[in-house]
This record gives C-alpha cells, structure tokens and sequence, in this order.
C-alpha cells in the first residue's frame, strides 16, 4: 500500500495553499486536509481552490466546520446542515478532492451523561440519517465527489459510534456518493480489534482521519499503528490518511516523524 498523507491546512507553514503545499512535501507530506466552513466561507474560496489546483496542489478533501449538522433535533438545523453540506461537496470538486468529512453530530447529545436519554428515539434518529444521507449521496455523485460518514465516540454522538454503524448507514443509503471514513483517535476509544473492525467495514472506509489515542499525532500516544497500517492494506486501501489532531509541538518537527512512522 502507498501511504498517502495529508495535514490539515492549520498545521502547514506558509501563506497560500501553494506555499503550504511546498512546506508539506518538505516534511514528507503529500496534500492539505482543508478546512470546510460553512455559511458561505469554503464556497468563496472557489477561485482559489482552483488555482492551487491549478498549480498541482494535492487537496484530497475537507473537513465540514459548522456548529449544526445532520443529525441535529432541530429541524430547520438539521435542514440546514444538509444544505451547506451540499455547498461543501461541490465547493471540493473546485479543489480536484474526493470528499467531505462529516459526523452524524458533534458534542449534541450522548448517552453516556446525563440525562442520557435522547430527546428523539433511536429509530427516528437513524431513519432521519440515512434520508439525509440519500439526499447527500445523490448530490455528491452528481458533483463528482463522496460524502465521509464520520464515526464519533461514545462522548461526542449518540448514532455512529463505530465502523460498523458507519457501514449500516452506508450500506441502508445505497449510493456510491457515501461512504466511511475511519477516524484513529475515535476507534481507540470504540473499536475492540482495530485491524479486524478496518478489515469487516472493508470497501466501505475511503478516508481515514489520524489521531493517536490522545488526540495527537501518531506516535505520541499508544495506538497500534502497524495494526490499522496492516489492516488497510488487507482491504486494498487506496485513498488518503489525514491528521485530525493536535500537534506536541512546531510542525517542522513533529511531521517528519509522523511521515517515518506511517510510511513504513
């Protein structure tokens, strides 16, 4: 398997996209993770985006950044999030990526704390996501580009806390505009065997997110790294490995190491 990392812009030294591309390469890096915010932001970078593309930029995909998402109890929330992601999907086709990461929710509800009862049952929440997930896949196929399902811990969503919950999801969806994104730092805290819950979701994962078990970079933590390495090549993995986390130090320093553990 070829490991092909991606930083989050944040991360990089430099200006522009192109300026930041030229730190990554330096740093054993080979594209930019953006940052998808919503209300207009992200769509307003069009031209941009375009440019750097322009200019050989490697931007695989992005990272939806609003407060509401698709599984808010809100409706008129939860319309609107579909509605932005819809922009986001599009806007990443501007760039030459893939796709968008999103969760079901982030930080709404959890049924480990209190009051650990949803406000909304459990079947009217999952087939509120996989209509939202139909729509977004009809548009994201339409525009050339994939929606990342984003399995959440325990703490952080109340729906789609592990890869197999993503997979359920993807599968009920049925469109290839879908698909699940394996995200390390979460299934550290949620997956039994890493390797076999990578290995069962299959085909299905197209994107994987990096974070070790403390929500820094790879190698800072105790994660078994050459178990997912071995269980994505078990899959044929071909897509994208981006850092969601934080860093323990300047970027300079910390993504060399990061890029020597990974491409092994």
């Amino acid at each position: 398997m070829t490991v092909k990392l991606a930083a989050a812009e944040w991360m990089l030294e430099g200006e522009t996209l192109e300026e930041k591309y030229a730190f990554a390469l330096t740093v054993g890096f080979d594209g930019i993770e953006l940052s998808g915010k919503g209300d207009g932001v992200f769509a307003g970078r069009a031209a941009e985006l375009r440019a750097a593309r322009d200019a050989g930029v490697q931007m695989p995909s992005a990272v939806m950044h609003l407060d509401h998402f698709i599984g808010d109890f809100d409706p008129d929330q939860r319309r609107d999030a579909i509605d932005q992601l819809k922009v986001l999907l599009t806007t990443i086709g501007e760039a030459g990526g893939l796709g968008v990461v999103a969760p079901h929710a982030f930080g709404l509800f959890s049924k480990k704390l209190p009051p650990f009862t949803p406000p909304r049952s459990d079947e009217e929440s999952r087939s509120l996501l996989v209509a939202a997930l139909m729509e977004l896949g009809a548009h994201a196929e339409s525009v050339g580009t994939t929606l990342f399902l984003e399995p959440l811990n325990r703490y952080e969503d109340f729906v789609v806390n592990t890869l197999a919950d993503a997979s359920w999801f993807v599968d009920q969806a049925g469109t290839p505009g879908v698909a699940v994104i394996a995200d390390t730092f979460h299934m550290s805290i949620e997956e039994t065997k890493t390797g076999d819950a990578i290995r069962e979701a299959g085909s299905r994962i197209k994107h994987v997110q990096l974070g070790d078990s403390d929500r820094l970079e790879p190698g800072h933590g105790h994660y078994d790294w050459d178990d997912t390495l071995d269980a994505l090549e078990d899959i044929k993995f071909d897509g994208w490995l981006a850092m969601e986390c934080g860093l323990s130090g300047p970027s300079a320093e910390v993504l060399p190491l990061v890029s020597k553990l990974l491409k092994r």
